[in-house]
């Protein structure tokens, strides 16, 4: 997946709010938008180097939006809106084997739930992961009692007959193993396990990110039980 329109390196400066943020651009601070509602605390730093994209909505309150930012070397994708279409992409396109792209359907209402993708024989929810330590990435980084409905959902629709799979996207490149943030919130962790051992699929993938770019890599081994700050 490609960002259309310019996308500029700039230097982070401070959060204001869950949707605001400042960084400096050509030694100007400017207002962007921060398109992912996540803390982010470890990632949004002052002085980290950052991408920003340039909207072409005169209209729009901001003119740009953070998509992306730098830890350790390692360039993070911030972009919440992005694991859905990387994973619609690659569906469609026959890239991933549970899913079947003839029949493959977005937004799909599953009792008092929206699951983000359906096919003739499972249900899909895809979460973004931007939370990275000693390179293993984990989910989520605040508590999330949607996370946790959007679980039990997919464990209905298995009662009913249906398949359904997890798919966690890794907004970033060479981490070893993805698991639960048993620590953050123990509730969706033991939700995720529970509904693992009852049939439920839970796939993890990295990406490839670039400053304008980010693809859907390869498949990251799963770890229950991890303590994620140890």
């Amino acid at each position: 997946m490609f960002y259309e329109g310019n996308v500029l390196e700039a230097s982070f400066v401070h959060r204001d709010n869950r949707f605001i943020a400042r960084c400096l651009l050509g030694g100007q601070e400017v207002v962007v938008h921060v398109p992912n509602t996540g803390r982010c605390q470890e990632l949004l730093l002052k002085g980290e180097t950052c991408y920003l994209l340039e909207s072409q909505n005169p209209k729009r309150k901001t003119k740009y939006s953070l998509i992306a930012i730098n830890k350790a070397g390692r360039l993070i994708n911030l972009d919440s809106g992005a694991p859905n279409k990387l994973v619609k992409e690659a569906g469609l396109a026959g890239k991933i084997p549970f899913m079947d792209p003839a029949s493959l359907k977005s937004e799909v209402t599953f009792g008092h739930s929206r699951l983000d993708f359906a096919d003739k024989d499972s249900y899909f929810e895809v979460k973004g992961v931007t939370l990275e330590r000693k390179n293993r990435a984990a989910f989520p980084d605040a508590v999330t009692e949607r996370g946790a409905r959007h679980i039990q959902e997919l464990v209905r629709a298995m009662d009913l007959g249906k398949k359904a799979h997890l798919i966690f996207v890794i907004q970033m490149e060479g981490v070893d193993l993805f698991s639960p943030n048993q620590a953050m919130d123990p509730f969706f962790a033991k939700t995720l396990e529970e509904a693992m051992a009852q049939g439920l699929g839970v796939h993890a993938y990295d990406c490839k990110v670039g400053p304008g770019e980010i693809h859907l890599n390869r498949e990251v081994p799963i770890q229950l039980g991890v303590d994620f700050y140890a």
